[in-house]
């Protein structure tokens, strides 16, 4: 009798022991994963003055390859992704294309004279999308390489600016696409009195080197910030060399800007010296962080 209900208990416990058996190794790579995040967010790791670390590197190169070959790894996995969002965005690259054209009427206004003209076009096109899609993932791959490094409140902040990256590029893209586009291309069009007629590859790429320029200069901040907190930078001496700043800004509008006329300058400079304002007062911020652990 006590087999009998054995063998019924073993067949009425059967499927449920199949998927504890099933879901065993899942629970266990989670719970493994779940230690290991939370190791890798609350470890603190050595508080060495940076040019310590440097003498060390020096005394020892063989540590460096270490670096560099974490480095790969992370760059390599940021370009798979690149190539997966670059694929994905061949979906949609043509209305894209018609977006980019909108400020000259349409793509109907761009005349192609080379053969494999809309192919480069289209290509170059899909490239900026796709770096666009996979600008989240390549900022976490470089948060992952430089959180060992970090201290377990930098690098906590350190993911939260993730989407900051993201916003601060997309803020440059939208600002060039909506008001630096509309005032500058009516004068380079008619230059002169000289009606124009763009080439698809000549517009796309001189339109697309605009928005990524400019969308790359609205990330000073970020940048800053990060050198800040690595003590490469003193808020204070960037705060006094802010009359240098404007005249570097000046050269770096005038290069960017594809008109030589001062209001698509001025257009370009305005954004790029309060966003130097901003990053001084990150700086600050990010030294008033660093005070209290060095007292």
């Amino acid at each position: 009798m006590r087999k009998l209900l054995s063998g019924i208990w073993r067949v009425i416990t059967f499927p449920f022991r199949l998927l504890a058996k099933t879901f065993r190794p899942i629970l266990l790579w989670y719970k493994k994963l779940a230690g290991n995040l939370r190791n890798f967010l609350t470890e603190e790791p050595e508080d060495e003055p940076l040019p310590d670390t440097f003498a060390k590197t020096i005394e020892n190169p063989s540590s460096i390859f270490e670096h560099i070959n974490a480095l790969r790894k992370h760059l390599f996995r940021a370009l798979i992704f690149f190539a997966v969002t670059t694929a994905i965005s061949f979906i949609y690259t043509q209305q894209i294309i018609d977006l980019l054209a909108q400020p000259i009427g349409g793509i109907e206004g761009l005349v192609a004279i080379d053969v494999t003209e809309s192919i480069s076009v289209f290509m170059r096109v899909a490239l900026l999308s796709g770096f666009v899609l996979a600008l989240p993932y390549i900022a976490f791959e470089m948060w992952l390489f430089a959180a060992p490094g970090l201290s377990r409140r930098s690098r906590f902040f350190g993911l939260l600016a993730i989407p900051a990256v993201v916003f601060f590029f997309l803020a440059g893209v939208s600002f060039s696409y909506f008001v630096i586009l509309p005032r500058a291309l009516p004068i380079l069009l008619n230059f002169l009195g000289i009606t124009t007629i763009p080439r698809p590859s000549t517009y796309i790429g001189f339109v697309t080197s605009l928005l990524f320029w400019i969308g790359i200069a609205f990330e000073f901040p970020l940048v800053i910030y990060i050198l800040a907190s690595m003590k490469l930078i003193d808020a204070s001496s960037l705060a006094k060399q802010w009359r240098l700043a404007i005249v570097i800004i000046a050269v770096l509008a005038a290069a960017i800007t594809p008109t030589v006329d001062p209001v698509t300058m001025s257009l370009t400079m305005v954004p790029l010296i309060i966003l130097f304002f901003i990053s001084v007062g990150m700086a600050f911020f990010a030294q008033r962080k660093r005070e209290p652990k060095a007292t």
